[in-house]
């Protein structure tokens, strides 16, 4: 299913959920997301992406960003997630975990967001032993319709 070997308590489900509930943490490079729109913008009803990671306590999106922001500006009032245990020990917010996830989640719900790629969560992989970009959970996800 993944690429990567992770404990069965992290990642919670894959569903669709509000856009309006989603709270990011970081801001995005306007070109990166103007592209991304642009090819989200040409496809037909059926569109395949990959999911949003997001926190399953607070909605914070812990990975996608310029996928949440493409989404939000092109009409999308719901949008493909990974709900994970952003908690878990097995997630880190970069190599040396120098981000505190209480702080992070405090910001983002008082809009003080971060630089673009400030935050490079990782998640540990049981079967390497090692740490490994979070994006890697993430599920190509087949979204059936435009602004369900």
């Amino acid at each position: 299913m993944y690429s990567i070997k992770v404990d069965k308590d992290i990642i919670l489900g894959i569903e669709e959920r509000d856009i309006n509930l989603l709270i990011p943490h970081e801001k995005v490079l306007l070109n990166k997301k103007e592209i991304l729109k642009n090819n989200l913008k040409y496809k037909d009803d059926d569109l395949i992406i990959s999911t949003i990671l997001i926190c399953s306590e607070s909605n914070l999106i812990i990975d996608g960003h310029h996928r949440y922001t493409a989404l939000k500006e092109l009409g999308y009032s719901k949008i493909p997630v990974t709900v994970l245990n952003y908690f878990s020990t097995k997630i880190i917010t970069d190599i040396e975990d120098s981000f505190s996830k209480k702080e992070i989640i405090s910001n983002s719900k008082q809009s003080k967001l971060y630089e673009p790629k400030s935050t490079k969560h990782l998640i540990y992989c049981n079967e390497n032993k090692d740490w490994f970009p979070i994006t890697l959970v993430s599920s190509l996800y087949l979204f059936k319709s435009k602004m369900s």
